[in-house]
């Protein structure tokens, strides 16, 4: 019984970090969230659902990438002020993305989606190909594993449950948006599309100053089992 539980908490508490990782990772209102938006708003809830996904399979890619390419480096974060900077560096890049993420305006160079459906396939893979054109992304997903100690290369089980896990997160993110969008398709506009960024911006930059004064004084830890 007790070495069963460690590891089911382990696998839960990988899941919880995956779901976080990946709604952070899609929410921001970057080309393929407008790209999602104007696909829903045009041509319906479906065809704006299958961008998120193409977008979803995409930064999937750029997690595993960034996740092998930390997993070289763990041996130095297995010291625990090693990986209280760590930390904190990955608190303070949330920190500086969340305030971008809240003063940019992703509507000044938006280009109009093609009304011209396709289908669900090709939207899919435009929105893969979108996403996958911004590597910049990856330094997103150095901030969030930091943080949250993602990368454990001892764990491949509970790695794999994790990275499953954001792609779970994103698609959570995509079908909420395009259901939230179908419902009040009739009142938004481009202001609609600021005030998500803006509430983005917002949350991103309170959860990583909590994080940061929580990794400061020590008012939490991550489990370690």
């Amino acid at each position: 019984m007790n070495l069963v539980f460690p590891i089911q908490i382990n696998i839960l508490d990988f899941i919880f970090k995956g779901i976080i990782i990946g709604v952070i990772a899609s929410a921001p209102m970057g080309p393929v969230g407008i790209l999602c938006i104007q696909r829903t708003l045009n041509k319906g809830r479906w065809f704006g659902f299958v961008t998120g996904v193409g977008a979803a399979f995409s930064d999937i890619v750029y997690a595993l990438f960034t996740g092998l390419g930390m997993s070289f480096v763990m041996d130095i974060v297995n010291n625990a002020q090693n990986k209280f900077y760590l930390q904190i560096f990955g608190g303070l890049l949330l920190l500086v993305f969340g305030v971008y993420c809240f003063k940019s305006n992703p509507t000044k160079n938006m280009h109009q989606s093609s009304k011209k459906q396709g289908t669900l396939w090709h939207n899919a893979i435009t929105a893969f190909f979108v996403t996958l054109s911004n590597p910049l992304i990856v330094f997103l997903f150095m901030a969030t594993f930091a943080q949250f100690a993602f990368v454990v290369p001892d764990m491949p089980l509970e790695m794999s449950v994790g990275y499953l896990s954001i792609m779970f997160g994103a698609l959570m993110w995509w079908f909420g948006l395009t259901w939230l969008i179908d419902k009040i398709r009739g009142k938004f506009d481009t202001n609609g599309i600021l005030i998500i960024n803006k509430v983005i911006g917002s949350i991103v930059i309170i959860f990583s100053l909590i994080a940061l004064v929580g990794t400061v004084f020590n008012l939490y830890h991550l489990p370690e089992f």
